[in-house]
Order: structure tokens, then C-alpha cells, then sequence
């Protein structure tokens, strides 16, 4: 067992083989999810690549009283997924609000049509209400705050908070 907090403050200090045995550690699983999100074994190398550039020149930003070494790294994996995704279908149009909300319309779409039909996930999400579902899509997909979903949903913020919550508790029950 590995001590990530310990290996990512080495990093900070500028010990190349910390690293290295976090490559180790954690790099076959990062693959994985990154695999999973891309649906592209080219992108997902490159997320984890980028993933390891940023945790090696971002270490030193690292709490551990903040939170877990494996929840941070993941977290730079995710977000760097995401930028790719984002990245990967570009969307024109006249209107440069119009743009964005179509562009964020399609990553939704197409990363939810990337689930087979019969895989659990997608059958507990088409089990949600579909403000839930879009909401948590919007937080998990493209990353956004609760605030940024309420404004593109034209919701009030106390219930796409609620929606966020009680959609993912009735996600972990249906999947578990």
C-alpha cells in the first residue's frame, strides 16, 4: 500500500522517482477511467499524460488536510478529460451564446448515447426525472458548479442543489 499524500508532497519537492512509483501505482487504473470517459484509447493516454504533467508542476498545491491524495488526482484527471471532450466537437453558430449552450447540448448527448442501452448506469439515469438527470449530467460531464447548471437551466439554485443530491442517492441505490 502506497501513501499518495506522501508521494505527491515528494513530487513537490522535486523527487522525480515519487512520481514515478505514483505511475505505477495509480497509472493502470487512470488509464481506465480515462478510457471509459473518452471512449478513445489515443485521448485517454493523452488525459493521463497530461494528468502526471500538471500533478508533477501542481504538487506543491496539494492539502492533505484538505482532502485525499487519490480524490485530488483523479480530480486532474477528470477535469483534463473534460477539457478533451469539450475540445473534440467543436460546434459553430451565429450566436456565440447560442454556441455554447449547443456545444454543451452535444458533449451531454453524445456522452450519454455513448452508454449501451443496457448498461446500468444509463438505465438508472433514464430512471431519474429529467431535470436530475440533466442536472448531474451538466455537474459530471461538463464539469459545472451548481450555479452555473441553475443558470442554464433557469432553475433556482436551492433545487438544482436538490435535484444534484437526490438524483445521485437514487443513482447509488438503483446501482447498487
Amino acid at each position: 500500500m502506497t501513501d499518495l499524500s506522501l508521494l505527491i508532497q515528494s513530487c513537490a519537492a522535486g523527487e522525480r522517482s515519487a512520481l514515478k512509483q505514483i505511475m505505477e501505482t495509480e497509472g493502470g487504473q487512470m488509464l481506465g477511467v480515462a478510457r471509459r470517459m473518452l471512449r478513445r484509447q489515443d485521448l485517454a493516454e493523452d488525459a493521463v499524460q497530461e494528468c502526471f504533467v500538471l500533478l508533477w508542476r501542481k504538487a506543491h498545491q496539494f492539502d492533505a488536510e484538505r482532502g485525499q491524495a487519490k480524490a485530488w488526482i483523479y480530480t486532474i484527471l477528470r477535469n483534463r478529460c473534460l477539457t478533451l471532450l469539450r475540445n473534440a466537437h467543436p460546434e459553430t453558430a451565429l450566436d456565440p451564446a447560442e454556441a455554447e449552450e449547443a456545444s454543451d447540448d452535444a458533449i451531454l448527448e453524445i456522452a450519454y448515447n455513448r452508454l449501451e442501452r443496457t448498461h446500468d448506469l444509463r438505465i438508472c439515469l433514464e430512471s431519474l426525472d429529467p431535470h436530475k438527470r440533466m442536472a448531474i449530467l451538466s455537474s459530471y460531464i461538463l464539469g459545472y458548479s451548481h450555479g452555473e447548471i441553475a443558470g442554464r437551466m433557469g432553475a433556482p439554485l436551492g433545487s438544482v442543489k436538490a435535484w444534484v443530491r437526490r438524483g445521485l442517492l437514487m443513482l447509488r441505490e438503483c446501482l447498487s
